[in-house]
This record gives C-alpha cells, sequence and structure tokens, in this order.
C-alpha cells in the first residue's frame, strides 16, 4: 500500500488544507481533538442530511431510518427534519426519538422478542407501526388491547428465504431465522391472515429485511419478488423492505447509491403491479462514511519480522465490529492525509484481549510516533451505539460539524457516570 486515503472513503465535505491537516466541513481535526480528546466520534451533519434526503427521493413517505446504526436526540431530530421516519428496535431507542420531538406517528417499532412492557409502552405512546415478529406478540398484543376499544397498526415482518451475500452473523432473510414468519412453508401467510381477522390489529402491510452489509442488488430484487407476490395476494397498502444496503469500508470495496437500490426495488415492484407503497429503512447507508473516529497513539511495539503494534487509547469499546465480525478498516494520519502510507500496522486497543484488534493490516505514513493521531474512517454506523463500558472505560464523545461549526452531541462519560446504576 503507497497511496494516501482515498476521498470516497472520507465525509463528503472533507479537505486537506495547507498543512496537510484534514479538514471535516471546515473544521481541523487537531482543533477538534484539542477541544474534545480522543477518543472521537466526528460527523459531518451535512453528509448525514444529503442521504436521508437520498432516501426520501428514492423512496418517498415512510422511508425510516435505522436508528440502531447511530442513535442520538440530535441524530433523531436531524432525520426528522429530512423527512425520515425513525425505525425503533427497543423501547430505549423509542424513548430517545420521543426525546427528541419526533412525533410518535414517525416511529416504527422493530424487535423478535417485544416483551409486555416494550408493547404497552408502544401502545401507550401510540406509535405508529409496530411490526410484528411472531405468534406470540399477537397474543400478548391481543391480551394487551382487549377491552380497551383501541386498535394498533402494524405490518407483519416475513422472512422470504433469501440468503444475502454478507456474514452470517448479520443474515436475517434466509428460512433459519430467528426473525419473522416463513413464506415457504406457509407461516407468513397465516400470520397475516390471524393479524388481519384481528379486532386489535389495523394490518397496514408486510416487512421483510435480509441482512446488513449486503451489496448486491439481485439480493435485494430476488427479495422484493417474494414480498410483492406476498403483498399482491393479501391487497395490503404497504410494502417495506426493510434495510441492509453495503457500504464501503476499504479502498478496493465498491457500494451500491441509495438511489440505485431504490431503482431496483421499486423496479420490480413495478413488474409484479404493486400498488402498496414501498418503503424503506437505511441505517448503515446513511451514517457510516459520514464520519471518523479519532484515536491517540499511546504504544508502538515492532516485533521486526513479524508486525508492529500500534496501541491507542480505544478499542473494541468504540468499534466492537472487528472483534465480532472480523469487519476491514482503513487507518490513516488526519495530520499527513496527502502522504503516502508505506508503514503497515496492526491498530489495536487498551482492553484485555488478544482480539482488541480494530484494524489487523493497515498502513500509515512513515515516522509514526507516540501522541501522534491516527484514524479510522467509515465509523459512523455501529461503532457508539454498539459500544459498551467493557474494563470500565469512559464511552467516547461524538461531535456534528456543518459550514465551520462544531457541537458536541454526546458527551464523553465521566467517572461518576460508571456509578449510575451501581447500588453499593
Amino acid at each position: 500500500m503507497t497511496d494516501p486515503i482515498s476521498h470516497k472513503l472520507l465525509p463528503d465535505n472533507s479537505s486537506v488544507d495547507d498543512d496537510g491537516m484534514l479538514v471535516i466541513a471546515g473544521v481541523r481535526m487537531d482543533t477538534l481533538v484539542a477541544k474534545y480528546g480522543t477518543p472521537l466520534f466526528v460527523y459531518d451533519e451535512a453528509h448525514i442530511r444529503s442521504r436521508c434526503q437520498q432516501a426520501v427521493q428514492a423512496f418517498g413517505e415512510g422511508v425510516s431510518y435505522a436508528s440502531k446504526a447511530f442513535l442520538c436526540t440530535a441524530m433523531a431530530r436531524l432525520a426528522y427534519e429530512q423527512g425520515m421516519h425513525i425505525d425503533v428496535a427497543t423501547m430505549g431507542e423509542a424513548y430517545v426519538a420521543l426525546e427528541a420531538g419526533v412525533p410518535a406517528s414517525h416511529l416504527v417499532f422493530h424487535g423478535n422478542n417485544k416483551s409486555k412492557t416494550e408493547l404497552q409502552y408502544a401502545i401507550e405512546n401510540q406509535i405508529g407501526r409496530i411490526v410484528i415478529d411472531s405468534f406470540d406478540e399477537i397474543d400478548r398484543l391481543e391480551s394487551l388491547l382487549e377491552g380497551s376499544g383501541n386498535q394498533i397498526q402494524a405490518l407483519i415482518r416475513v422472512t422470504p428465504g433469501i440468503q444475502a451475500s454478507t456474514h452470517e452473523y448479520v443474515t436475517t432473510g434466509q428460512d433459519d431465522s430467528k426473525f419473522g414468519f416463513t413464506v415457504s412453508n406457509g407461516i407468513a401467510e397465516n400470520a397475516v391472515s390471524r393479524a388481519a381477522s384481528s379486532p386489535f390489529i389495523d394490518l397496514l402491510g408486510i416487512h421483510a429485511h435480509i441482512g446488513s452489509q449486503v451489496f448486491s442488488l439481485d439480493s435485494f430484487r430476488k427479495a422484493a419478488e417474494v414480498l410483492a407476490n406476498l403483498s399482491n395476494h393479501f391487497d395490503l397498502p404497504e410494502l417495506s423492505v426493510g434495510g441492509g444496503l453495503g457500504v464501503a469500508y476499504l479502498e478496493d470495496e465498491q457500494s451500491l447509491t441509495i438511489e440505485e437500490w431504490g431503482q431496483a426495488i421499486k423496479s420490480v415492484c413495478d413488474e409484479a403491479g404493486v400498488t402498496a407503497r414501498v418503503t424503506s429503512e437505511p441505517g448503515r447507508a446513511i451514517v457510516a462514511s459520514s464520519a471518523i473516529t479519532l484515536y491517540s497513539v499511546g504504544t508502538i511495539k515492532e516485533l521486526d519480522g513479524i508486525r508492529t503494534y500500534v496501541a491507542v487509547d480505544g478499542g473494541m469499546h468504540d468499534n466492537p465490529r472487528p472483534a465480532l465480525y472480523g469487519s476491514g478498516y482503513e487507518t490513516f494520519m488526519p495530520s499527513r492525509v496527502l502522504d503516502s502510507r508505506t508503514s503497515q500496522i496492526t491498530l489495536v486497543g487498551k482492553h484485555c484481549e488478544s482480539g482488541d484488534v480494530l484494524v489487523s493490516q493497515g498502513y500509515v505514513p512513515e515516522g509514526l510516533t507516540v501522541g501522534d493521531m491516527v484514524a479510522t474512517p467509515v465509523t459512523g454506523a455501529y461503532g457508539h451505539s454498539m459500544g459498551s463500558n467493557y474494563n470500565k472505560v469512559l464511552r467516547p464523545a461524538a461531535v456534528f460539524i456543518n459550514e465551520g461549526v462544531d457541537r458536541l452531541v454526546i458527551r464523553r462519560e465521566t467517572l461518576s457516570d460508571l456509578m449510575n446504576t451501581d447500588m453499593g
């Protein structure tokens, strides 16, 4: 590897100043580090708004942001301002979205094992749509609504039997799945019929999600064909194809645009004569490439002929994806963006785990030293949201930058935060 980091992996509004320093939306990275410290998630706000607008243009009213990718009140508010609904998978995600001022009618409540408490919360807060995932959930809803004279609006989640080309841990549309009602054995039709006949459920449509980090349009088309047939059979007004659009994390990866994805889905549905409103739930495609994570180098360990370990002040607590899925990332130095990256490193965190590896094969310019900044791009999704306090570390801050102005949207945790739920 000799090339500088590719601009395609950086947020849209990235540039390099005369000193060779990375600038995002008008703010230098060293300025942010001096102000907020490291590790630090840095988001390009205009980049996120642009992707939200693309999703609304591709799918229209009802397209939802999958908040599990990254959620805070600022993010929920931004997505809503750009015309998106919010897909929530837990009571906690719903609570944050409501606290952000998103109307309950714009929330879509997911989950394969929603408890009575969660369903009661959704009912009491008049959440717009509940995506029903099991017959047990239908039973719970009916028992909660019995005697109330109320109905909830719902979609039925189906598993279309499509094996998406992605990591096995994030495939969800195959027949052997913990999610939804299987189409191939008739269970999905039974579920739709039962929900449609319930006096407590206003059944609006069907939903499916075949997995995450999917690059194949063919996988999406096949799923859309299955969904189109089922939707037409029951003449339902809504059809959601879920999310899962892949994002490029590495130099040699190419991803589809939201527009290309939407066109492929709409083409299949048009050919099948679908009259339902077709929508989707992108998450990673909205935020992943909008952010980078800044780290400070604390230790460099050179093992001649083996590798060079570069330990930073983050790790699997701010990005567990490499440890969970073997996910790949690039590395670069924000202070030397245009320099050739000729030095191979293994970027590791500070946890008591040999598996705490952020980037197994990264590249930086020659001369990296302790105290330097190192960054990983495309970390806007499933980093902070999947983070933890393992080893009682403090979770990082996140900032949004727009037109030269930075604002803290998630503060860095303090030691006292570790005692919030500790009862002594």
